[in-house]
């Protein structure tokens, strides 16, 4: 699928959970209703994905960090639930896309009152 639609998708299984809650709930529960969005719309993903770090090819650590959600292969879905998205946040989001070599994340913060507002796509220009 072209990653613009799958991204398209995902932003939208987003809102419609977003429309469903509103902001003010904890990340996790908003990761288990973006699971049951993508199981009803049949996307292959992943949750809590660990992501080994390496340097120097050897690994220093299997388990270094957990990736959110990781849609279709191909698509780092971060999720936020904070009263405002730093730049760590997209930092963190940039090394787990370098780390996993895919090309394309989004950093979604349901914390906000419109969702569109949340929605931060960051691309792994390496």
């Amino acid at each position: 699928m072209d990653i613009n639609r799958l991204s398209s998708k995902i932003i939208k299984a987003a809102i419609d959970v977003h429309s469903a809650l509103g902001p003010g709930l904890l990340e996790s529960v908003y990761q288990k209703c973006m699971a049951i969005e993508f199981d009803a719309i049949g996307m292959d993903f992943k949750t809590e994905v660990p992501l080994p770090v390496l340097y120097r090819d050897r690994v220093i650590t299997d388990d270094g960090f957990r990736i959110d959600m990781l849609v279709e292969d191909t698509i780092i879905v971060e999720l936020k639930s904070v009263e405002l998205v730093k730049s760590v946040h997209k930092k963190q989001l940039l090394t787990y896309l370098r780390l996993a070599k895919k090309p394309i994340g989004l950093l979604i913060n349901f914390n906000e009152t419109l969702l569109k507002e949340g929605i931060t796509r960051i691309i792994n220009e390496k």
